[in-house]
């Protein structure tokens, strides 16, 4: 099993956890990973003493830039905390107008000169803001049922804060009164490890108060009882189902190691990169560019982003296909020319 990937390796954070100890979680699961993939060579030891020393070198100069790298992810946090300031103002007047605390300059009278009478004071906000805005992005649509859709029309607003003790982030989810859950704000907080390589410590999510028979990650089955049962009452369990608000009881990794194997562990690993993945497009894709998601306008960019993505796979696979068509042609140049050889060794 490759050992690629083993570190969560979450890009665009650039957070560090300076205590050691918080580590002890995650490095279980890195080492057990590591411990069934094998060990390792010391690449040095096989290498000819010159070619070593050339090498220590090198090393020296990544050290170097590591410090450097050090430096820019300082001063990258010091430049994001200072615009996320800037942002508050703005994000503070998308909340009044998406929840119609406030309207836009105009608009007004503009609708009922439009419409010739007052119907547009009946419809205030704009209904279902957040939640368009996150069915129209690929990654939050597949999370998101039909189910789920009913409560997260009372999705008044997305927020994010960096988090500095340990280090990492906190999304908070704030909803008006609803008949599924008690509570007004669901959280879900990222803990990092690493700065160099972002390593995902765990996810801690908000514990959802659900009303009595609304609850949405899990649904209810009823059983006819067998017939000649005693019992003449349907019989009823419950069973987890797939939701969106999965996303506030996170995976958890394992105090002990030893009760990961291999194949659990590539579980947890891929479960974990799907949870960091929607946190951070939550993060970094829906809460600043909400308004092009709710209009659709961000799909094409994204869409953009990915065709790329995929036109370089096309380039890689071609170049395979180019590669193998080469071996093949190569291949049966070697056979036409043994063929060539037995037949003149049969003429003699």
């Amino acid at each position: 099993m490759s050992n690629e990937g083993v570190n969560f390796n979450m890009s665009g954070l650039g957070d560090a956890l300076n205590a050691e100890a918080r580590a002890g979680l995650v490095n279980a699961l890195k080492n057990k990973l590591q411990s069934l993939a094998g060990d390792h060579s010391d690449v040095l030891e096989s290498l000819s003493p010159i070619v070593r020393k050339r090498v220590e070198v090198l090393r020296e100069i990544q050290s170097q830039h590591d410090e450097l790298e050090a430096k820019f992810f300082e001063e990258r946090a010091a430049l994001e905390a200072k615009y996320q300031k800037l942002y508050q103002p703005l994000y503070a007047k998308r909340y009044d107008i998406v929840n119609g605390l406030a309207d836009a300059e105009g608009t007004a009278n503009e609708a009922a000169k439009d419409q010739g009478e007052e119907k547009d004071a009946e419809e205030k906000g704009v209904p279902d803001f957040w939640l368009t805005a996150m069915k129209n992005n690929e990654v939050l649509s597949d999370e998101i049922t039909e189910r789920d859709e009913g409560a997260l029309k009372y999705l008044k607003d997305i927020k994010w804060y960096r988090v500095e003790e340990p280090k990492g982030f906190k999304l908070e989810f704030y909803f008006d009164t609803n008949p599924y859950f008690k509570n007004t704000v669901l959280t879900k907080t990222y803990l990092m490890i690493d700065e160099d390589e972002p390593i995902l410590e765990k996810a801690i999510g908000t514990e959802i108060e659900w009303y009595p028979g609304k609850c949405l990650t899990q649904k209810l089955l009823k059983k006819k009882p067998k017939k000649g049962s005693k019992n003449a009452k349907p019989i009823t369990k419950t069973e987890e189902c797939e939701s969106f608000f999965n996303f506030f009881n996170p995976p958890q990794v394992p105090e002990d190691d030893e009760d990961i194997d291999e194949d659990t562990a590539e579980e947890l690993q891929n479960q974990m990169e799907q949870d960091y993945d929607i946190g951070s497009t939550i993060r970094d894709k829906i809460i600043p560019h909400a308004v092009s998601w709710f209009t659709g306008e961000a799909i094409q960019g994204d869409e953009l982003d990915i065709d790329d993505d995929e036109e370089d796979d096309d380039d890689d696979d071609e170049e395979e296909e180019e590669d193998d068509e080469e071996e093949d042609e190569d291949e049966d140049a070697d056979d036409e020319d043994a063929d060539e050889g037995s037949k003149t060794k049969k003429k003699v």
